[in-house]
């Protein structure tokens, strides 16, 4: 696991995710429909964005490819549907249950960690580096 990246980075990258991709998908669906409320349809498009990107592209999502950073799998396999669906939605099922509490722990996990390795990193078998594919 070399050059692996700490919290500061992968967070700007999910921040930069965001800006590029959730509000804009958001905001053009609120505006369409008019429901402002009702966000089940933004959610599942993100949640595919970061299920497919990361596959399609080498490990990278839209923030992760403009810092410079990637998922890759631990055994230095392909990223494919299933490491990704462990990554994202198994992963987000263990923060919900433990409300939230895993999330937090996960956070501390890539910050103080020497691999930067997060839950969902344990349970998908990957981590976040800065090598190029």
């Amino acid at each position: 696991m070399s050059d692996s990246v700490g919290f500061w980075k992968r967070f700007l990258a999910g921040f930069l995710d965001f800006l590029i991709v959730s509000a804009p998908v958001a905001i053009i669906f609120g505006l369409i429909t008019s429901d402002w409320e009702n966000e089940n349809f933004s959610t599942f498009v993100n949640f595919l964005y970061l299920l497919i990107a990361p596959i399609i592209w080498y490990g990278y999502t839209v923030g992760k490819r403009i810092l410079g950073i990637r998922i890759v799998r631990v055994d230095g396999k392909k990223l494919g549907i299933g490491t990704m669906l462990m990554r994202n939605f198994v992963a987000t099922l263990v923060y919900a249950v433990t409300l939230g509490i895993g999330y937090i722990v996960s956070a501390f996990m890539v910050g103080l960690r020497k691999d930067h390795r997060s839950i969902h990193d344990f349970i998908a078998g990957t981590y976040v580096t800065s090598n190029k594919p």
